[in-house]
């Protein structure tokens, strides 16, 4: 059986990869496991991979852009694949039917590895087949994902490989990944040459946090670093006052930043982070109304219900009723 360590290792030999699309998935997650592999071929001049696209039924799956992506058939009629990679975004318990992880824990045997991007380790971990080995996901889902699979060894890396089994957090962990890949059985330069091609300066080592804080365009990396003090206390709100001495600056000073930078206030910012954060667990998740306003760090559910209808202009209830 073909693991890790064999795939990304040094081979001329042509890799075989199913990629298994599911509806909602988004095309930048895609693209990025396909064109880096496009890419290698034509700057090794040969078919260093060779892929095909296949969804659940067969048919062409909805994207979240609203395009539709064709495919070259369905996951059922896979013969089998040196690497099989699950892509999947949104709604994943819905997308990924009983009768899907039946195939997939069924079929597993006929791919040398398997692998999933975003939301594909959900399916890989409902199908049994994260159980015993480490693997990451989506940073927003990390703390559901542990507490749903006490068998799987869940880290923050942004990419993953454990024995046979390879994970990633989302689209770009994924162009990660497949640059080590393609690193590793065709060279460094190979690699460098694809990033090159895409103007992507440096792509990232395994562990390093999928949550970097940064803000495109900060002309000062104290926002950045204050929005990642304070996306990792969502549930714990720290006082602004506590986030600038932390980053050793003033309270008044670090206001500023936050006017030059975003144009409002540290504590409005904070809020608002909490309160998205809060919009995706009630999208994404059943969770009570009353444990979101919790892990969001609010005290109370009326407390949330009513920052909640500030900011959005309707109630959490109202919310979730037309999720259906």
């Amino acid at each position: 059986m073909a693991n890790s360590e064999t795939i990304f290792a040094p081979s001329r030999a042509t890799l075989d990869i199913a990629v298994l699309v599911l509806p909602r998935a988004s095309i930048l997650e895609v693209a990025s496991v396909l064109d880096p592999m496009r890419n290698a071929n034509r700057q090794m001049r040969r078919e260093a991979f060779r892929w095909r696209v296949v969804t659940p039924d067969g048919v062409a799956a909805p994207l979240t852009c609203g395009i539709e992506l064709p495919a070259s058939g369905a996951f059922a009629d896979v013969a089998g694949a040196d690497l099989l990679m699950v892509i999947s975004g949104y709604d994943q318990a819905e997308v990924a039917t009983r009768s899907l992880i039946a195939a997939l824990r069924r079929m597993a045997g006929r791919f040398g590895a398997i692998g999933g991007i975003d939301a594909g380790p959900w399916i890989m971990a409902r199908a049994g087949l994260l159980d015993g080995h480490r693997a990451t996901v989506h940073w927003e889902d990390l703390e559901d994902f542990a507490a749903a699979f006490p068998a799987v060894e869940v880290v923050a890396d942004r990419y993953v490989r454990s024995g046979n089994r390879l994970t990633a957090g989302g689209a770009v962990p994924a162009a990660d990944m497949m640059l080590h890949l393609i690193g590793a059985r065709c060279g460094l330069g190979v690699a460098g040459q694809v990033a090159d091609s895409f103007l992507y300066d440096q792509y990232s080592d395994a562990t390093r946090p999928q949550r970097p804080g940064l803000v495109p365009g900060a002309r000062d990396r104290r926002l950045s670093e204050a929005l990642t003090i304070m996306g990792q206390a969502v549930d714990a709100p720290l006082p602004v006052p506590r986030i600038a001495a932390a980053l050793g600056v003033g309270t008044r000073r670090l206001e500023q930043i936050f006017r030059d930078g975003l144009g409002m206030a540290p504590a409005a910012c904070y809020l608002d982070l909490r309160l998205q954060a809060a919009r995706r667990m009630m999208s994404d998740t059943d969770h009570p109304l009353l444990e979101i306003a919790l892990r969001t760090g609010f005290s109370d559910r009326s407390s949330f219900s009513r920052a909640y209808r500030r900011r959005f202009g309707h109630a959490p209830r109202e919310a979730r009723r037309s999720r259906g």
